[in-house]
C-alpha cells in the first residue's frame, strides 16, 4: 500500500482461526502503531501447516496449537522471539509457561486456553452429563455433534475407551475408530465453526465443543450447559508465533506486545468468550465471565487432563481413519 508520495506503508502480515479477534483492536494497533494489518483466517491447525510449508505466502504472526507449535519448532519453521520487544510478556500467569511443546519459552507467547467437553441443550436432555458415553446414547439419535476435526473426534473416542489421546498404539486407535464407526449413524453432523450456531439455535440436544465456544453459546442460549466427562479431556493452548518466513519480525513482536496488554487481552477475551492467561485482563471482564466455570476452571476441575502432542510420526494412520470414519456411509 502506499501513501503521500509513493511512500510505502509498513504492513504485517496476521494469519488466525476464524472468529478468534475483536477486530476493532487491530485499528487500533493499526492507529497506534503506523502499522497496516493484513488479516486473513484458517479453519484447522492442518490447513495453517500446510500453507506454511506450501510457501508462496508470508504471514509474521500465526496463532497455532500447543502440539503444532511442537511440529514446527521441531522442523525449524519458528524463529525465536526477542523478548526485550515483548516486555508485556511479564502480564501472563506463570503456569502456562514452560509447557511440553515449548519448554523454554522461545518461540511462543500464550494467546488464549481452554478444554473439550460436551454442550448441552437441558430442554432436550433429561439425563446426567457427566461422561463420553452419553454421546453414544441411541435416544439421542440425530442430536448429537461432533467436531469435524480428526484429532479432537479421534481424542473423544480414546478418552470413552480410557486411553491416552497421545497414544501410539495402533490397536487403541483403531478401537477408537470402531466406536465412531458405532457412533456414526447417531450424528446430526460433524462441524466446526458452525456448531455455535446450531446450538444457539436448538438443532441438536449436544455437542462437542471448545471452552470458549462454549461461554459465547451460553450468554446467547441459557438453555445450554457445559460438561468435562469425568474420563478426562484435552487442555489446549493457543499461542502467537512467527514464522521463519516473516518479512517483518519486528512489526510482529509490536503486535504480539500489543496483544499481550491486558486492556486489548480483555477485549479479545470478552469479544470471542475464549479464556484469556493474563489474570490482570480477567479482572476486567464482565462478571459473568470472570466468574464462568466454563471458561475458568478451577484447578482440580482440570486435573484429568492431557496437553496434544505432535502426532506427525502417526499421522498416516490419522489420515487413514480419519478418511474410513468420513467415507462410511
Amino acid at each position: 500500500m502506499t501513501v503521500g508520495c509513493g511512500e510505502k506503508k509498513e504492513t504485517i502480515n496476521v494469519y488466525n482461526w476464524g472468529d478468534y479477534i475483536d477486530k476493532s483492536v487491530l485499528k487500533d494497533f493499526e492507529e497506534e502503531y503506523g502499522i497496516k494489518v493484513n488479516y486473513s483466517m484458517y479453519e484447522t491447525n492442518e490447513d495453517l501447516y500446510i500453507k506454511l510449508k506450501q510457501g508462496g505466502s508470508s504471514y509474521d504472526v500465526i496463532f497455532p496449537s500447543d502440539y503444532m507449535i511442537e511440529r514446527m519448532i521441531r522442523e525449524d519453521l519458528l524463529v525465536k522471539l526477542n523478548k526485550d520487544n515483548i516486555p508485556n510478556i511479564k502480564n501472563i500467569d506463570e503456569k502456562f509457561f514452560n509447557l511440553d511443546f515449548d519448554k523454554d519459552n522461545d518461540y511462543s507467547v500464550p494467546y488464549m486456553w481452554g478444554t473439550v467437553g460436551i454442550i448441552y441443550n437441558k430442554t432436550k436432555v433429561d439425563d446426567v452429563v457427566d461422561s463420553w458415553n452419553i454421546l453414544w446414547n441411541e435416544k439421542y439419535k440425530d442430536e448429537i455433534i461432533m467436531l469435524n476435526s480428526q484429532r479432537d473426534t479421534l481424542a473423544v473416542a480414546l478418552k470413552k475407551l480410557n486411553y491416552s489421546m497421545n497414544t501410539r498404539n495402533i490397536k487403541e486407535l483403531e478401537e477408537a475408530k470402531e466406536q465412531l464407526l458405532i457412533q456414526k449413524p447417531l450424528v446430526y453432523a460433524y462441524l466446526g465453526d458452525e456448531v455455535k450456531g446450531a446450538m444457539v439455535s436448538g438443532e441438536a440436544a449436544f455437542a462437542v465443543v471448545w471452552s470458549g465456544d462454549a461461554v459465547a453459546m451460553i450468554r446467547d442460549n441459557p438453555d445450554l450447559e457445559y460438561a468435562i466427562p469425568k474420563e478426562g479431556t484435552n487442555l489446549w493452548f493457543d499461542s502467537m508465533v512467527i514464522p521463519k518466513s516473516a518479512k517483518n519480525k519486528e512489526g510482529a513482536e509490536k503486535f504480539i506486545n500489543f496483544m499481550a496488554r491486558p486492556d486489548i487481552a480483555a477485549r479479545n477475551t470478552d469479544y470471542i468468550g475464549y479464556s484469556t492467561p493474563i489474570p490482570e485482563a480477567v479482572e476486567m471482564l464482565p462478571e459473568d465471565i470472570r466468574n464462568s466455570k466454563v471458561a475458568y476452571p478451577a484447578d482440580e476441575e482440570i486435573e484429568n487432563t492431557e496437553i496434544f502432542h505432535d502426532p506427525s510420526d502417526i499421522i498416516t494412520e490419522y489420515d487413514r481413519i480419519w478418511t474410513e470414519i468420513t467415507s462410511q456411509d
